[in-house]
């Protein structure tokens, strides 16, 4: 009987002190992203450190080739100028953190660092999302109201246009923290990412997390489907305008106006609707899925834009002959 009671409070003290480490308000997050394939740490580190670089490379060479070259100076290049601006603030959220992460080991992260990665990485994935839904919109007025596009897109407009795709990310990125971090969180502290991923750090709530993952989640499924339909939209438009031109190279070229910002498009939104369109998994683990979204994808955008592109061709060859004529 005695030896009964003592091993009903041994449970009873070992359970207290379960729900006491559990009930713990955290200070810190350890990110375990890669830290699950550790014979391969040395090589996703150089893999993704090149491909951050080509992708810094690529989207400056994008906004640099766009301010200088005064025949860029329009509606579509402006919006792609914001689109890589965007991106590259976009990476330098999250990939810096996830190459030292790497390279050293040390994968905590301050609760305050979490919150200001996960706004910052929603906020300028949002502006993405809108700045391409302009871009559809401004190839939908220059070429079904081609008369009236010089009125209707001017420098004013589209730097209202930009900026509201700045506020309206931004916007939306904060409501969806704010909804996350407002709880404390409990132990352990292991966030299933190489960041602080939404859906993993709302695992780690201490109150009832399916009301806030619900809502979180209906935000970002209505943000991507939203603006993906309303691009499908006015490529409907443009279609039907292109599909009644008569002469084939009018057809052809009304094509390759749209066709880098179609496939950009296809990309981005095919990749997020991998990571946020799909349903809970059970292990949690969207560590591998996360990578087209934030790698990849990025390292995409400005190499086809500018391989598909002959404007953006000939301004690289003008900046690079006054270069070399300037040498001699």
């Amino acid at each position: 009987m005695e030896n009964g009671i003592l091993i009903c409070c041994f449970f009873l003290i070992s359970d207290m002190q379960t729900m006491k480490v559990n009930q713990t308000v955290l200070n810190e997050f350890v990110l375990v992203g890669f830290s699950v394939y550790p014979h391969v740490q040395i090589f996703l580190f150089v893999v993704f450190l090149c491909l951050y670089l080509l992708t810094l490379t690529g989207n400056l060479a994008i906004m640099g080739l766009t301010w200088v070259d005064r025949s860029l100076h329009t509606p579509m290049y402006l919006f792609l100028r914001a689109l890589s601006l965007s991106e590259t603030c976009y990476t330098l959220a999250i990939i810096p953190k996830m190459l030292a992460d790497l390279r050293t080991g040390h994968r905590s992260i301050s609760v305050v660092g979490c919150g200001l990665q996960m706004c910052f990485f929603l906020g300028l994935g949002g502006t993405n999302c809108i700045v391409l839904t302009l871009m559809g919109y401004d190839r939908f007025l220059a070429i079904c109201n081609p008369l009236r596009y010089p009125l209707l897109m001017t420098d004013v407009v589209c730097g209202q246009l930009v900026a509201s795709a700045w506020a309206g990310g931004f916007l939306i990125s904060l409501i969806e923290t704010v909804l996350i971090f407002r709880a404390s969180f409990c132990s352990p502290n292991l966030v299933k990412h190489f960041f602080c991923h939404m859906r993993a750090v709302v695992r780690l709530s201490c109150a009832d997390r399916a009301l806030t993952e619900s809502i979180v989640t209906a935000i970002s499924v209505s943000g991507l489907t939203g603006t993906f339909l309303l691009i499908l939209i006015t490529y409907v438009f443009v279609l039907s305008t292109v599909f009644r031109i008569p002469s084939a190279e009018g057809k052809r070229k009304a094509f390759s106006t749209c066709a880098s910002h179609l496939t950009v498009v296809i990309v981005h939104f095919g990749f997020a609707a991998i990571v946020y369109l799909k349903p809970e998994a059970s292990g949690g683990d969207d560590t591998l899925m996360a990578v087209p979204y934030t790698v990849i994808t990025p390292f995409l955008s400005p190499l086809i834009f500018s391989l598909r592109n002959k404007d953006m061709k000939n301004a690289l060859r003008k900046v690079l002959g006054k270069r070399s004529f300037l040498n001699k």
